[in-house]
């Protein structure tokens, strides 16, 4: 199961520093969105998979006497998917925006005038 997570993880980070490198803001932004996707599996792999109980603790124990599942990798996968979520909704506005004025989602044509043009 790891091996294919980390299968997976480098395909994300591959794709996603491909489409960063494109000249379109939509790629872009898909870029940014993928490699925050292969960061959430790169915290939840180094988080370790374990198959195991919730960690809560039984009322006549101190400590934990089984293997539990470790839920701190868990609260930050949530966190930056919660996060990546209204980074894209505010990207999407700002990209429609560019468009509407630009006409062209190239990052070329956003360019500053060169003294030619003024």
């Amino acid at each position: 199961m790891e091996l294919l997570l980390v299968v997976v993880l480098g395909f994300l980070y591959a794709a996603g520093i491909f489409l960063i490198l494109r000249r379109s803001m939509v790629k872009l932004l898909l870029g940014i969105m993928l490699l925050g996707n292969g960061t959430n599996i790169l915290i939840f792999l180094l988080g370790t998979i374990t198959k195991g109980k919730p960690p809560v603790i039984d009322p006549n124990h101190n400590v934990f006497e089984d293997i539990y599942a470790d839920p701190i990798p868990q609260s930050l996968i949530l966190t930056a998917i919660v996060i990546s979520f209204a980074l894209t909704a505010f990207a999407i506005v700002l990209l429609k925006r560019v468009y509407a004025l630009v006409d062209s989602d190239d990052l070329d044509d956003l360019n500053t005038p060169e003294e030619e043009d003024i």
